[in-house]
């Protein structure tokens, strides 16, 4: 069975063993083997899988659908591996494996270090675009979603085999440059960095703390919205910074260190990666002659005094606006730090993929730069995908915020979901003995998998509602639920460790036992399809399905205490 069944290597999910089998069957029959892909069946009261290909293959063949069906039932029924086989409806072929043919599999799987899933071959160059935090100001819940379900996307990657570099991709060359540093200006003239004539060197220590900038920021904005001549201030030390500006730059540099630190700290209590800590600034140089790279292709072009990339095609059926690439007064936009990064990318990475996982809101302005980017030829050869996500709303349907209607900071909405599930502990008298900082350490790990999870269990395109009660529950489609599975296993096997219990063969399973085994059978679909849909919810639904198999099998079976050693 192993051979005939699980004849390819690396190993595949079940419903994929079963579908090399099948496939050859219609094959035989002068059939597309398209048509023998087999699935975990949506009705386990009529098999453990499903064929649907014979009324596809009827129809390509203009054959009757279940004359189809019964010719490749009569074929698979000569196989020792099935122990039921039958047909519904129209043409639906239902399969279920014998016990043996499910302990072999479950063996050959055990003794796989990736659990049936193959390595993706060959491997892409993949740069994740998942950050997307500014510099001077404090991170909040609007950028969790980002990081959250880019991080997923990052292991998944990496886990199916491409190669990925994950970039954190920071706002730090824009008017809030200008804002900050003509706010320190007015507070602060004293300071070497406003003084033209000076030479240097400029004081290695910043002036400022990130606490500092998360207040000088907000302030500064409010005047220049305010007051239309400080804001011509702000636009005036914008353009005088990205024009190279020694003094602004040197401070900028203090900006962006204290920033990149306190991010460090926000991102890494996420348990979030990054492999580059960029920003908008370091493409800078790479702006001016992509400019001009466009302006001779004559794809840029003036209107109204600004520099504009058309991008709308005749089969658009909405309006796409043009591209602007500089506005008026010479400043360069999102729009084309975006377009350089791209070539900085290109350069550096040469990715074969570029994912965006940003705010859905964006979509046109991604529509405008990929489609520039295609035009002007710059994004090598790399795909460039844009993968948007829906909002974390509170009760009232709208993006969540604190009670006193501000945007929570991220530190903030960690401490509230540590401090939920600190309570939840309390309220069941878990860890009780436990020293205090060890409990606290736990309730920290419980309120992030009750976050994380929450948020990766929706397709990343869904608003969600955030629901802090309904999150840290032990029980119900949670986090701590799938905290509590796997605490639950592995006290097993420290016990069985204990008492000298060590691994044997397993063995054809016993009724309970199957469904458990064909759970753990569809892990590589998951993997598959949360990797091709970029779907993180994919792998929260089938790790929730796997401990809920998982209980029922624990409640059902003897394990530490079964007298039988084989079992």
């Amino acid at each position: 069975f192993p051979t005939q069944l699980l004849r390819s290597a690396p190993m595949s999910s079940l419903s994929g063993a079963l579908t090399e089998v099948v496939a050859r069957v219609f094959t035989e029959l002068g059939l597309s083997p398209e048509f023998g892909r087999v699935t975990p069946s949506n009705r386990p009261d009529l098999g453990q899988f499903q064929c649907n290909g014979a009324l596809a293959a009827a129809k390509a063949a203009k054959q009757n659908p279940r004359a189809i069906a019964e010719q490749v039932l009569g074929r698979l029924q000569t196989l020792p591996q099935f122990r039921d086989l039958s047909l519904a409806g129209p043409g639906f072929i239902n399969l279920s494996l014998t016990d043996d043919a499910l302990g072999a599999y479950a063996r050959a799987f055990a003794a796989d270090e990736r659990i049936g899933a193959a390595r993706k071959s060959p491997p892409e160059m993949v740069v994740l675009d998942y950050g997307g935090a500014n510099i001077a100001k404090a991170m909040h819940v609007g950028h969790l979603r980002a990081a959250i379900i880019g991080e997923a996307l990052r292991r998944l990657f990496l886990f199916v085999g491409d190669n990925v570099v994950g970039d954190v991709h920071m706002g730090d060359w824009g008017l809030q440059m200008g804002m900050i540093i003509s706010e320190m200006e007015l507070r602060r003239p004293d300071l070497p960095y406003f003084d033209a004539a000076f030479k240097g060197p400029y004081p290695n220590a910043s002036p400022v703390t990130a606490e500092e900038l998360e207040e000088i920021y907000p302030t500064a904005a409010a005047a220049c919205k305010a007051d239309p001549a400080r804001m011509e201030k702000a636009r005036v030390a914008t353009a005088e910074l990205q024009q190279g500006r020694p003094g602004y730059r040197a401070l900028w540099q203090h900006f962006f260190d204290v920033s990149v630190e306190m991010m460090k700290r926000d991102y890494g209590a996420l348990g979030v990666h990054f492999d580059l800590w960029k920003g908008e600034a370091c493409v800078d140089p790479l702006i001016a002659p992509m400019v001009d790279k466009m302006k001779a292709m004559g794809l840029a072009r003036e209107d109204q005094g600004a520099l504009i990339v058309p991008v709308a095609k005749p089969d658009d059926k909405k309006e796409i606006p043009p591209l602007i690439l500089i506005k008026r007064d010479g400043a360069a936009m999102y729009s084309t730090t975006d377009l350089a990064t791209i070539v900085d990318r290109v350069q550096e990475q040469n990715p074969d993929l570029i994912l965006y996982v940003v705010d859905q809101r964006q979509h046109l302005h991604f529509e405008q730069v990929f489609r520039t980017a295609i035009m002007a030829g710059i994004n090598g050869k790399a795909t460039m995908e844009h993968l948007g996500f829906g909002t974390m709303n509170g009760p009232d349907g709208k993006p969540f915020k604190t009670r006193a209607g501000g945007v929570m900071k991220l530190q903030d909405l960690i401490a509230m979901m540590s401090n939920s599930a600190m309570e939840r502990l309390n309220e069941q008298g878990i860890a009780t003995d436990y020293d205090p900082a060890e409990r606290q350490e736990i309730a920290r790990r419980v309120g992030l998998a009750a976050l994380k999870f929450a948020d990766l269990s929706n397709h990343p395109v869904a608003n969600y509602v955030f629901d802090l009660d309904r999150f840290v529950r032990f029980e119900g489609k949670t986090g701590p639920y799938l905290l509590y599975a796997a605490v639950r296993i592995k006290s097993i096997l420290r016990k069985a460790e204990t008492q000298g219990d060590t691994p044997g063969a397993i063995l054809p399973p016993e009724p309970g036992e199957r469904d458990l085994i064909l759970a753990l059978g569809d892990l590589p679909n998951a993997v598959m399809d949360a990797y091709r849909e970029r779907a993180p919810n994919k792998i929260a639904d089938y790790a929730y399905g796997l401990a809920q198999t998982f209980s029922t099998y624990y409640n059902a079976f003897h394990i530490l205490s079964e007298p039988n050693k084989a079992l």
